[in-house]
């Protein structure tokens, strides 16, 4: 795949902003959760705007950078992750537009969304819970976190749909795309 010298230079520029967002994560402090998300965010766009496979190549290109720039690799992490669950849902979303039927409904998108969560989230706060303590986790805080994930995780999404569908879509056309 051939990228113009236009489309190049807007993916290093996004690349840039999501270098900022990474690195101001760990700066403010408490926006950190908003600054990471608006840095995935950046993967939606490129995917959007170039395909799925420049997507990938654009997370994997923050993440390598965002580990040599990166003051706090654990904010590189949760970009990561964050990104990866854009990706993830980028790619679902393109092959549910092939499908026909039920599968293409709604519902089964946001299923779908829950789902590739949880197996990101779930492992993941079980392992951050084991380096916590050697001893288990109470399975009350350990249910709250779930829950407490599932929100995040709808309030994330809102947010991501409304900064593709609003905020990217009217103002694409700056950017000549």
């Amino acid at each position: 795949m051939h990228l113009n010298a236009k489309k190049t230079a807007f993916a290093g520029v996004m690349l840039a902003l999501t270098e900022v967002g990474i690195a101001l994560g760990s700066v403010i402090e408490t926006n950190t959760l908003f600054l990471l998300a608006a840095a995935s965010f950046f993967v939606g766009i490129v995917i959007q705007e170039f395909g799925l496979k420049s997507g990938a190549g654009f997370l994997l290109a923050g993440i390598l950078l965002g580990i040599f720039l990166s003051p706090n690799k654990l904010y590189v992490v949760s970009y990561t992750f964050m990104g990866f669950y854009i990706l993830i849902i980028e790619t679902i979303w393109h092959f549910l537009g092939r499908a026909s039927g039920w599968i293409r409904s709604r519902n089964f998108f946001w299923l779908m969304k829950y789902l590739v969560f949880n197996v990101l989230y779930i492992p993941g706060l079980i392992y951050f819970w084991s380096m916590l303590s050697e001893k288990k986790a109470a399975k009350g805080i350990m249910l709250m976190s779930v829950v407490f994930g599932q929100f995040i995780l709808f309030v994330f999404d809102k947010t991501y749909e409304y900064a593709m569908g609003k905020i990217w879509k009217e103002n694409r056309h700056k950017f000549g795309f």
